[in-house]
């Protein structure tokens, strides 16, 4: 596998976070998808179920953020990237302050998926994850946007 910190491992990764986005909705989901990364591998993986789980709760950032803070050490966190097909939402981003993640990268900003949307939210991502997590992106824009383009907001 591609090491994580190279361009090709960022877009590999991301490549992925952007094909769960897609698996959910043609599961009748939003379009959003993310992977946990440590160690330069893929260790968790997850997608929008928020209308198939009936569940507001269950964007991938935050049940990521969940299933980490069980599954691995606070150490690990501390080194894991999430690649997610877009920049998290405050609450996503507060459940990953909890789970202190080394770094979040995504693919479509806040701004732009509120102009997809029509509704913008207050605070972004990296204002709720200064001091913890580092925030990047967009990378793999266009393929990005493609999916919310695709999905007709």
């Amino acid at each position: 596998m591609d090491d994580s910190s190279s361009a090709d491992g960022h877009t590999s990764h991301m490549e992925r976070a952007i094909a769960l986005a897609r698996d959910a909705t043609d599961r009748g989901d939003e379009p959003f998808g993310s992977v946990l990364v440590y160690d330069d591998a893929v260790v968790m993986a997850e997608s929008n179920r928020i209308n198939t789980a009936d569940d507001i709760r269950r964007h991938p950032e935050l049940h990521l953020a969940h299933r980490a803070c069980r599954e691995l050490t606070a150490a690990e966190r501390a080194e894991t990237v999430m690649y997610t097909s877009t920049e998290p939402c405050p609450m996503c981003a507060g459940g990953m302050h909890s789970a202190g993640f080394e770094e979040v990268i995504f693919s479509v900003s806040a701004p732009e998926i509120a102009a997809f949307t029509g509704s913008e939210t207050p605070v972004r991502a990296a204002e709720i994850l200064q001091g913890v997590t580092d925030v990047s992106g967009p990378i793999c824009n266009d393929a990005g946007r493609q999916v919310h383009e695709e999905f007709g907001w």
